[in-house]
């Protein structure tokens, strides 16, 4: 018997503001954040002690967030319930010296960030987005979401071979961006950006800024059943992950299982770093949280032993024009619901115990679901699965949603997906 469905298409019109909202990690984590202290969470900070009672709390650090909800006489060995995702996405990351210029044009030294498809980047208003730290050591969160930058395409008369040969992009050399007329002078962005904040001169000592487009997302075909936009890749789960894990905290049913939200930083570039999956944040969370209840090394290993996560990232639905660079026999279609990620050589972590307790949320939820497996002559990327799955001996199941053109800087994606994904997990979480 399948429960009520909680989200509907107005799941996909507040992942639209979401995404719009969100232009980096940061302000995905602040956003996430300021939804779960609607629902009654508050925020625990890991330089001080945490105490054994129930209820919604978070954990931020960077451009990662950790949060979870404590039912009523849950005990120290109590398993986990955990969705995980990322908050980053490819991009255009400004450097630490970022004044540059040529011939007139003053730009901004950009580095890539992660595996972009660069074409996407061209000839696209963006903006400017990140983190700025302060000389007192207080961050503020700064977006500029107006048309500040451009990547110009060399015209087709100066490169007549285009069309025929293929469009090839130097990282270094054609990807800088413009934004204005006349002499390079250094520090002249960091002081646009303390007058845009009404900050003082001199007041920021260091920043992480990205640049990001400001096309808003959009519904998009006939019948509007398609959405495009920025960051799905992988906001979409982030912000399921939040709806799913607020929902199953208000509403008053008991839960055999602690539910847990984990949206890591540095997906896209490895994982490695200490808001990233391959870093400690997560496993120090949990045991924290454990051992705040009273529990030992013991109800730790227990309550691992019966925690299972589920990795949700986007995946590839099939492109029409390409068809046959997708397996032939595994087919994931847009608003087909979410899919099974699987690979044998463990890029993803999913087996059949993982695919049966998929299932049975999504049985519960009344959702469909779809199983996606890369063709065999074209190896697949990974996610934070296997890692999260061999870091803290948990089982893991990767999930997602299917989309197209993963890692342009516009993304699309099926509009039912979003709040279908939202009700698998919210049915996983309950347990």
């Amino acid at each position: 018997m399948s429960a009520p469905a909680r989200f509907d298409r107005g799941h996909t019109d507040d992942l639209m503001s979401f995404l719009a909202a969100c232009p980096t990690p940061y302000h995905a984590v602040a956003n996430a954040a300021g939804r779960l202290d609607k629902a009654g969470f508050r925020q625990v900070t890991e330089t001080e002690a945490w105490d054994a009672t129930s209820g919604g709390k978070y954990v931020l650090r960077g451009g990662a967030i950790i949060a979870w909800y404590v039912p009523e006489g849950a005990e120290a060995s109590t398993p986990f319930r955990i969705i995980g995702g990322h908050t980053d996405s490819p991009h255009l990351h400004v450097k630490p010296l970022p004044d540059m210029g040529a011939a007139g044009w003053r730009q901004i030294a950009v580095e890539i960030y992660g595996g972009t498809l660069l074409n996407t980047w061209l000839d696209r208003d963006l903006g400017i987005a990140g983190r700025l730290t302060l000389r007192d050591g207080s961050h503020r969160l700064v977006n500029i979401d107006r048309a500040l930058l451009r990547v110009p395409q060399l015209a087709v008369h100066l490169d007549r071979s285009v069309n025929a040969e293929g469009l090839k992009l130097d990282k270094q050399r054609h990807m800088q961006p413009i934004w204005g007329l006349g002499d390079v002078h250094e520090g002249d962005l960091i002081r646009f950006l303390e007058e845009e904040e009404g900050l003082t001169e001199g007041e920021v000592a260091g920043w992480d800024l990205m640049a990001h487009s400001i096309d808003p997302p959009a519904y998009l075909g006939r019948d509007r059943e398609l959405v495009a936009g920025p960051r799905m890749d992988n906001l979409i789960s982030v912000h399921a992950g939040v709806a799913a894990l607020t929902a199953v905290s208000t509403a008053n049913a008991p839960l055999p299982y602690i539910p847990v939200l984990a949206g890591f930083d540095h997906e896209e570039n490895g994982s490695q770093s200490d808001t990233g999956a391959d870093g400690p944040l997560l496993g120090n969370v949990l045991e924290r949280s454990v051992f705040a209840r009273g529990g030992s090394y013991d109800d730790k290993a227990r309550a691992f032993a019966g925690t299972v996560c589920l990795s949700s990232d986007t995946g590839h639905a099939v492109h029409p024009n390409y068809s046959e660079r997708h397996d032939p026999t595994h087919h994931p279609r847009a608003n087909g619901g979410p899919i099974l990620k699987v690979n044998v050589n463990m890029r993803y972590a999913t087996d059949g115990s993982g695919q049966a307790v998929f299932a049975a949320a999504c049985e519960k939820a009344g959702v469909p679901w779809q199983v996606f497996v890369s063709n065999n002559s074209m190896p697949c990327g990974t996610t934070i699965g296997p890692i999260t799955s061999a870091r803290h001996g948990i089982q893991t199941v990767d999930i997602g949603v299917a989309i197209l053109s993963m890692h342009s800087a516009r993304e699309l994606c099926g509009a039912d997906d979003p709040y279908l994904l939202g009700n698998a997990m919210t049915a996983f979480l309950e347990g």
